[in-house]
């Protein structure tokens, strides 16, 4: 993903609710999985917006995403389980945008794809 520009709001809300009294890679990935699985209302549509060598989603394609995965899942990034084709497994949530979803969805989802589009680790 391209690196995008940086934003102060979204920096603050960030830091003040998915990171916040974080120290190291391991709690920022604990805090921005409860962050995430607070803020969005399962089930929701989505499509893929880019392919990963780890998903068989093609870009283009719409899924049906379930939940997050469990917290294990998501030390390294976050993933959320969808249904596609009869099978029900984890993806990246980067590799997805969400359809017609609520405002705080929609907002967290973004969140995390601005982390990620920023270069941003745990």
């Amino acid at each position: 993903m391209d690196r995008v520009q940086k934003n102060e709001t979204r920096e603050h809300r960030i830091s003040m609710e998915a990171i916040v009294d974080t120290y190291g890679p391991e709690e920022q990935a604990i805090g921005w999985y409860y962050y995430l699985e607070d803020k969005i209302q399962f089930p929701f549509q989505a499509h893929c917006i880019q392919t990963r060598r780890i998903s068989p989603l093609k870009k283009g394609e719409q899924v049906k995403v379930i939940s997050m995965t469990p917290e294990d899942d998501c030390v390294r990034e976050m993933f959320v389980e969808i249904e596609w084709q009869d099978c029900i497994f984890g993806v990246p949530l980067v590799q997805l945008q969400p359809l017609d979803v609520d405002e705080a969805t929609e907002e967290a989802i973004a969140d995390w794809h601005y982390w990620v589009g920023r270069g941003y680790e745990f």
